[in-house]
């Protein structure tokens, strides 16, 4: 049971519809099928903007698709950096010419609308990118108030919602997000390999407005956007789209929309609340203080003194075929890591990995 920060395990209806016979990537019923996943993903994304796809490859391909369309060499972007995945956009917007201001902080800490405000208006850049799930320190960024301040800077808020998406609340138009980037592999439940990608108005002319054309063509949503029909109703081949992933990841956005947003949002908190009432009993605190700042969907859990992380997480997977993840990036050594999301995201997991962790205990004499 992958009860770590992701992939979580998929949905039996996922797997099956990979099972279904290949269509080619341009085929009528292939494309009325990105058109369901389009539709899908802008409505668990609260957005009416037509730039809607899912980009082909993990995660990664779309923070990098994210930053490689809309800032061009010498643009500044504020980074905030406070887990390892601020630090891999910081380290990718480098790699594309741009002048990066990164705004380190501890694992575990979140940003101020104020603190934002400010390096907004002191830095004057064209970006700020924000995770709103940073799954390595388990924080969960507010994102309210931070659209009309960027709007007011000229500025593009970019989002990566990889471990969030579906699971938390999240308004790409109310709130103003610019880009969105996600991954299928968490709380859809599907397998990688497919990431929720959006882009607004504001984005959309930044991209047609360049000086120069991104530095990629896998990714330049110039041209993947005519494959999934951003910009009129005929197509163009691009690339070969992952045609069974494409299956599941419809299939898994269907059961997410058939439960409904505020189900699939309580959902995730009741897991969330009930895991660590469980994981309290046990003495165990965590890493994150501020009770605001905690990430429902990837919860991170302090390691007490004199206890052997990785043997309770080798003892969780020998007794119990369960996966407990250790810490990332700042985080390694001083934590566990537990995903609730998706199908996992329910009482009969949350217990195992309750059991496991007494378990572990219980093998070290710690309880």
């Amino acid at each position: 049971m992958l009860m770590g920060p992701g992939p979580s395990n998929a949905y039996p209806r996922v797997l099956a519809a990979m099972t279904l016979p290949l269509l080619g990537h341009l085929h009528p019923p292939f494309v009325k099928i990105m058109d369901e996943i389009k539709q899908g993903l802008q409505y668990l994304a609260q957005t009416e903007s037509p730039y809607t796809m899912a980009v082909s490859g993990s995660g990664h391909a779309g923070m990098e698709a994210s930053i490689a369309n809309v800032l061009e060499p010498g643009d500044k972007i504020i980074v905030g950096n406070n887990g390892i995945w601020g630090s891999r956009v910081v380290d990718l917007s480098g790699r594309y010419g741009a002048q990066v201001i990164s705004l380190d902080k501890e694992g575990g800490q979140t940003y101020s609308l104020e603190e934002l405000t400010s390096a907004i208006e002191k830095h004057k850049p064209q970006a700020l990118f924000l995770c709103q799930g940073e799954s390595s320190a388990g924080t969960m960024q507010n994102l309210e108030g931070l659209g009309e301040v960027c709007k007011a800077n000229n500025c593009l808020l970019i989002v990566d919602t990889v471990c969030t998406f579906a699971g938390v609340p999240f308004y790409f138009d109310n709130w103003g997000v610019d880009v969105m980037y996600s991954g299928s592999q968490k709380a859809l439940s599907c397998p990688p390999g497919a990431s929720p990608f959006i882009m607004s108005e504001n984005a959309m002319r930044k991209l047609k407005n360049r000086k120069t054309p991104p530095a990629t063509y896998n990714l330049d949503m110039n041209l993947i956007g005519a494959y999934w029909g951003w910009f009129g109703n005929q197509r163009f081949y691009h690339h070969t789209g992952p045609v069974s992933q494409f299956y599941a990841l419809r299939e898994g956005i269907d059961i997410a929309c058939e439960e409904g947003l505020e189900n699939l949002w309580a959902r995730h908190q009741a897991m969330h609340e009930y895991l660590w009432e469980g994981l309290t009993e046990l003495g165990l605190k965590p890493f994150v203080e501020d009770p605001a700042d905690r990430l429902p969907t990837v919860n991170t859990i302090k390691v007490p003194e004199g206890v052997d992380f990785a043997k309770v997480i080798a003892n969780a997977m020998d007794f119990y075929s369960l996966e407990i993840a250790g810490g990332l990036g700042p985080t390694v050594g001083k934590v566990w890591r537990i995903g609730v999301m998706g199908h996992n995201a329910r009482p009969l997991n949350m217990d195992m990995v309750i059991q496991a962790f007494r378990k572990g205990f219980e093998m070290q004499g710690k309880l």
